[in-house]
């Protein structure tokens, strides 16, 4: 069997967090294509109907859509057992759904910076581990989850504390999860993208007159495509990536090179 068979994702079950738009709807398209069944996850039940609706024109695959406040731990739950329901297994879990805020440190609102924390580190987590317990019982599974460059560097000249903490939490939760579920087959790994020309980025006020400054300093001269991250997110969720886990892959275009 040569490379590409091996990267088929065919009669794997996998769910999306944040996969009506964005990063998580173009990680959709390419595990469709791969030949993955996924339940789009995200509060925008109306959103994620529509992205199943344009997947399935394409692809034969199984989509559903599933509404869930992933900070909710009863709704989190409800969702696993839905895609249980209708999938059988769970094979991969892309825990991607995020939010972000730009406030300076000093003016940083204290109900905001918790709903940022509460989506972007304490929903990937029990989304995480919600998927995590399932594949735990059926013998293994990969998990991926979407932090930041933002972990590793402080962003300018936007003011995000908030966003930079939750997304760091992510990874050093992923390596932690990624150590203690080694030795029973269930691998937990994280991406970390770059500036890229999502919605969020795009159409967040205080973020979209600022990516002239992005590409200037960027060595690409350029911010990134959610496309450019869908090889890393089928390689992750298929079984050539059985040795990879608790790692960090940054997409970035060298931004955090210096």
């Amino acid at each position: 069997m040569g490379i590409l068979e091996k990267m088929r994702l065919d009669g794997k079950k996998t769910f999306i967090t944040g996969g009506a738009r964005g990063i998580g709807k173009s990680i959709a398209y390419a595990l469709a294509e791969a030949g993955a069944d996924i339940a789009i996850v995200d509060v925008d039940v109306n959103e994620s109907r529509k992205t199943c609706e344009e997947i399935m024109k394409i692809n034969n695959n199984k989509m559903i859509a599933i509404k869930t406040d992933i900070t909710s731990p009863e709704q989190v739950n409800g969702m696993i057992d839905a895609v249980l329901k209708e999938f059988g297994k769970i094979d991969a879990a892309f825990c991607n759904a995020g939010i972000t805020n730009e406030a300076a440190v000093e003016d940083d609102l204290y109900e905001d910076w918790k709903k940022i924390i509460d989506v972007n580190l304490n929903g990937t987590f029990l989304t995480a581990q919600a998927a995590g317990r399932v594949m735990l019982k059926q013998g293994g599974g990969s998990i991926i989850c979407t932090a930041s460059m933002s972990a590793h560097i402080v962003n300018i000249p936007q003011r995000e504390a908030s966003y930079a903490a939750s997304k760091a939490g992510v990874i050093q939760m992923a390596k932690a999860m990624a150590i203690e579920w080694a030795t029973r087959n269930v691998r937990v790994n994280t991406i970390s993208p770059g500036y890229m020309a999502t919605e969020m980025t795009l159409n967040t006020p205080a973020l979209a007159p600022l990516i002239d400054q992005w590409e200037a300093l960027s060595p690409l001269r350029r911010i990134g495509k959610p496309e450019e991250l869908q090889s890393i997110a089928v390689y992750l969720a298929g079984d050539t990536s059985s040795f990879t886990t608790g790692a960090d892959f940054i997409i970035d275009g060298a931004y955090t090179c210096f």
